[in-house]
């Protein structure tokens, strides 16, 4: 082994330092604001996490899988998570290797930050050692692996609907400089390695290339312009990226801790909420996920813009993408990165609403001081209120199982307080909240019973009411049958299951009102359902949405639901039963209502 020059140094290094020093002071710089801006509590939580062995175990493995394999993305896309694994794990990978050599090779060279990532300029090897065969191998494949991820990403430019998206978002100008120069550090790094691999070692990537420029070119000994141009690259990425949405690299390494420390938005702009707009990738997953990107004007209303406006300070475009949308979650649902969007916009709500952020904890309440010997409260809640026919079946379901309840809204109630704080009102839901949780605790029950998943969504995980049960009623159906308490005759009814927002992705609840419906008829699926399903369009979430654009979303959720051709569309939400109810061109009913007529 020879070294090429003694001093180690040269002049092309300087543009990497420079964006190197730039990037890393600046994400140091936005580290400690975040942590500062964090409540006393949450930053207290935070730091504890990451000291905890078992929440290390979890950071150390969600990071590697969702920042470097991106597992999520290839669990719903193959081609698009191989173009985003192959280019982070990839480019990590060089990393990784490019220190090993030093290690290996020039260990007096270590500290130099500069040195693996220009080695191959440096230092002249050969294959004379195992280590180095198998160091120049790996090299040059994951450089391929790489640049056949930087291939995709340009196709995908070009023709999105190759990788199955309809939409994907349209870059700012910074954006467009970060993504150019992210194209062409890769290509400019293999054409300064090829020009110098007969000297400094390379594998069947570099060499082939080394031998293809020796073939048609003259001269082959001045490789400076190359690997001056791969530092320039470099450079120009490191410098744009905290103003562009490659921010998302740092900002998702410390969102992953800071989510699996259980940290809650508080804030509108400030710490947890921050940490999400930083970390969205801007893929525009989220695009083709919202139920009003159905109609073309409405995908800038989507949450990848909404962070973007929030990272410029748009006020006026953050209040209206705010209070168009639907709040169904869906963006969530399938965000790689676990960016919040529905709790986003609620919070921007709140914080026009009042001037300030509201505080976000539970109501700290009494423990359970009745006598509580398994009554049920049913509380119907407004939106069954204006659906008496759900109310009606519910009831003669809980007799016809001899439950013993109560009706804890029978003269008239108090809005259980989502759509309060869905609007942004906390403190008039907190009031809400407080008056119901009075209510509930004097009742003697011991188990809530819902037929809304709005008032159930708010049950869960606003209110605090420790020893009493929460639960909706497709469980809680699900449950009587299953204990042989209700007894269900299947008919020769063919059944689709519309899952709720609010039940399904708010809350989990998929697979029992699937079970009761098996025991109904038969059940078939629609074409997209789960955390997948389309909002019914319905939904009390959005403050400005027009009926016009709500109807065409509508008319695409039940295009969804009757690709199977279903005699029944069956929901377990009162808001989704009335809106489809309006459009649909068959039955649509409660899952209550389909189990009454069945139950015995």
């Amino acid at each position: 082994m020879s070294e090429r020059f003694a001093s180690g140094y040269n002049n092309f290094v300087l543009p990497f330092l420079i964006g190197m020093a730039f990037v890393i002071t600046y994400c140091l710089v936005a580290l400690v604001r975040i942590l500062l801006q964090l409540p006393a509590e949450d930053r207290k939580r935070f730091l504890k996490s990451l000291i905890t062995p078992k929440t290390m175990l979890k950071n150390v493995k969600d990071i590697f899988c969702d920042c470097l394999l991106h597992v999520k993305i290839w669990k719903r896309n193959k081609l698009l998570g191989y173009m985003h694994s192959s280019i982070a794990f990839g480019w990590f990978m060089l990393i990784v290797i490019g220190h090993i050599e030093v290690l290996l090779y020039t260990p007096h060279r270590a500290k130099l930050l500069y040195y693996p990532i220009f080695f191959r300029y440096f230092v002249a090897e050969t294959e004379s050692t195992m280590e180095g065969a198998v160091l120049f191998f790996l090299m040059d494949f994951f450089l391929l692996m790489v640049l056949s991820g930087i291939t995709l990403a340009i196709i995908k430019r070009i023709r999105s609907r190759l990788f199955g998206m309809r939409r994907t978002t349209r870059p700012s100008f910074l954006d467009m400089i970060g993504l150019y120069s992210l194209w062409a550090i890769f290509p400019l790094r293999l054409l300064a390695e090829g020009f110098t691999a007969n000297i400094s070692g390379g594998s069947f990537l570099t060499k082939s290339l080394n031998h293809l420029f020796s073939a048609f070119l003259s001269d082959t000994t001045n490789v400076l312009p190359c690997w001056w141009a791969y530092s320039c690259a470099l450079c120009v990425f490191f410098v744009v990226l905290p103003f562009t949405r490659y921010m998302h690299i740092p900002s998702e390494i410390l969102l992953i801790p800071m989510r699996n420390a259980g940290l809650k938005i508080r804030n509108a702009r400030k710490g947890l909420a921050k940490a999400q707009v930083y970390s969205c990738p801007g893929c525009g997953l989220c695009i083709d996920a919202c139920p009003m990107s159905v109609q073309k004007a409405n995908t800038r209303d989507t949450t990848v813009y909404l962070n973007r406006q929030i990272r410029r300070n748009n006020e006026e475009r953050i209040e209206e993408i705010s209070d168009k949308c639907l709040l169904c979650g869906k963006c969530t649902a399938v965000c790689p990165v676990g960016v919040q969007g529905d709790r986003l916009r609620i919070a921007q709500r709140s914080v026009r609403r009042y001037g300030i952020n509201p505080d976000y904890t539970l109501i700290d309440t009494a423990p359970l001081t009745t006598d509580s010997r398994g009554k049920v409260l049913y509380y119907a809640g407004c939106m069954t209120a204006l659906t008496p026919s759900i109310k009606k079946a519910m009831e003669s379901l809980l007799r016809k199982a001899g439950v013993e309840y109560e009706l804890m809204d029978k003269d008239g109630g108090i809005c259980c307080g989502r759509p309060m704080w869905m609007a942004g009102r906390i403190k008039e839901a907190m009031q809400m909240i407080v008056k119901n949780t009075e209510i509930i605790r004097s009742s003697g029950a011991d188990t809530l019973l819902l037929t809304c998943p709005i008032c159930y969504r708010i049950f869960k995980e606003r209110y605090k009411l420790d020893g009493i049960r929460i639960v909706h009623h497709t469980e809680f159906i699900d449950e009587l049958i299953s204990q042989g308490r209700l007894r269900v005759s299947a008919g020769d009814r063919t059944y689709v299951y519309h899952d709720p927002c609010e039940l399904g992705r708010g809350c989990g609840i998929y697979e029992q009102p699937r079970n009761v419906l098996r025991h109904a008829g038969t059940l078939v699926e629609a074409a997209k359902n789960r955390k997948e399903s389309i909002c019914c369009g319905g939904s009390v979430g959005s403050l400005s949405l027009g009926l016009d654009k709500r109807r065409v979303m509508t008319e695409n959720a039940l295009s969804n639901l009757t690709v199977a051709s279903p005699d029944v569309i069956v929901t377990a939400c009162p808001l989704c039963l009335n809106t489809f109810a309006r459009y649909a061109d068959r039955k649509v009913e409660d899952l209550a209502e389909t189990v009454d007529r069945n139950a015995a």
